[in-house]
């Protein structure tokens, strides 16, 4: 197992995610297999767990508790992460802290996570009603917590926003990298950006949620077709100097299996590997060729950010939509797509003859159909309460 330097800790290189844990049929979590492939990987150094209060509606941090508690408490790193980013009628740190102690049975945890700050939800993560980052320091003063840190989906500048202001009192971030969102998502930059303010990375999404565990067909015999696709993927984060952990959410045993192997010695890729993943990248993209030369700005008369928005419009169409979503709802409603009233004035300026207009009513009729986060937030409270009624 390769293992990274953080600190005074060695952490393995391949963490595992709980975020997509087995399921039975009734979409309950299948405890049984989630163990074996929980032992399998500690057998082989995995030694590094991350949850969430969310995941499975609450039920990854109660499972994984169960399953750690055979093992020695200085055995393992576990993480998990405060919910700031739902959609909530009030927030309570502290109830939430205790709850997550009690569900993973633990006195303390390795790694706090602030969950995804991004546009709207640092709002939510700044309100002095709630205190929620200085609870966290606090905790962390305590030794209730070792390392704090922050997982984001936010654009570049909330980002640096972000770690301009509370960089200083993290000790980590988790971002999501991987060779299709380096240019996509303007992931490098973002990488480059944590290096800069000294923030070791926890990548998430490696395999973007399993669009790059499968390979085009001339793309798998051109890299000779012996290693799975995700492994390919997961080999490009290790020529990542600043990476700590790459983080996999694994669903069954053989991606455990799979993943291990990957990750029992550097191997970087090849350059002809890399250049191979590029034309792959390049061929999933179907991009608006927007230069953001942002001539057609100064035309509009609804005052859009329309290289933004066509920015965006290209990530949704590149399956990035929930993430995009998010964004968006921090922009008031004459900034969004939906306000474009199509009277063409931009598109006479703009060199690459882009139909902006056509575009970005195509942009909002896509918006419609993705859930709001608000939404998916009420979901997951319904279903965690019908879950804790259960249990008790």
């Amino acid at each position: 197992m390769i293992y990274r330097k953080f600190k005074d800790l060695d952490i393995s290189m391949l963490g595992f995610g709980l975020m997509r844990l087995p399921v039975k049929e009734d979409k309950s979590v299948d405890e049984e297999l989630t163990e074996k492939m929980v032992d399998y990987a500690i057998e082989h150094g995995v030694n590094y767990f991350d949850t969430a209060a969310v995941y499975h509606n609450g039920l990854s941090e109660t499972v994984i508790g169960k399953i750690l508690k055979k093992y020695p408490r200085d055995s393992f790193y576990l993480a998990t992460k405060y919910p700031g980013h739902a959609v909530s009628e009030k927030y309570d740190p502290a109830e939430t802290f205790e709850k997550q102690l009690r569900k993973c049975q633990v006195d303390h945890f390795d790694f706090y996570l602030l969950h995804n700050i991004y546009e709207n939800s640092l709002k939510t993560y700044e309100d002095p009603q709630w205190g929620i980052i200085d609870y966290f320091v606090e905790q962390k003063k305590q030794g209730r917590i070792r390392f704090l840190g922050f997982s984001s989906h936010a654009d570049l500048p909330t980002l640096k926003k972000i770690m301009d202001k509370y960089g200083d009192m993290m000790d980590f971030c988790q971002l999501q990298l991987n060779y299709f969102d380096w240019t996509v998502q303007k992931a490098k930059e973002k990488y480059d950006m944590a290096v800069e303010h000294g923030l070791p990375v926890i990548i998430m999404e490696p395999v973007r949620g399993g669009k790059l565990a499968k390979l085009p067909e001339d793309a798998a015999e051109a890299l000779g077709g012996d290693r799975s696709a995700a492994s390919y993927a997961l080999r490009w984060t290790q020529g990542l100097d600043d990476v700590m952990v790459v983080l996999s959410g694994m669903s069954n045993m053989e991606q455990v299996v799979d993943n291990v192997a990957t990750f029992d010695h550097m191997d970087p890729l090849t350059e002809d590997e890399a250049k191979a993943l590029e034309e792959v990248a390049e061929g999933m993209k179907s991009e608006i060729p927007c230069t953001a030369c942002r001539y057609c700005t100064a035309s509009c008369p609804m005052e859009l950010d329309i290289p933004d928005l066509l920015f965006k419009y290209n990530q949704i169409r590149a399956d990035s939509g929930f993430t995009i979503k998010m964004q968006l709802d921090a922009l008031p409603e004459d900034k969004l797509p939906s306000a474009c009233i199509g009277c063409g004035a931009c598109m006479e300026m703009c060199p690459q003859k882009i139909e902006i207009p056509v575009e970005l009513a195509a942009f909002a009729e896509a918006l419609e159909k993705i859930p709001s986060w608000a939404d998916i937030c009420r979901e997951r409270e319904e279903a965690a309460r019908k879950i804790e009624e259960m249990n008790n």
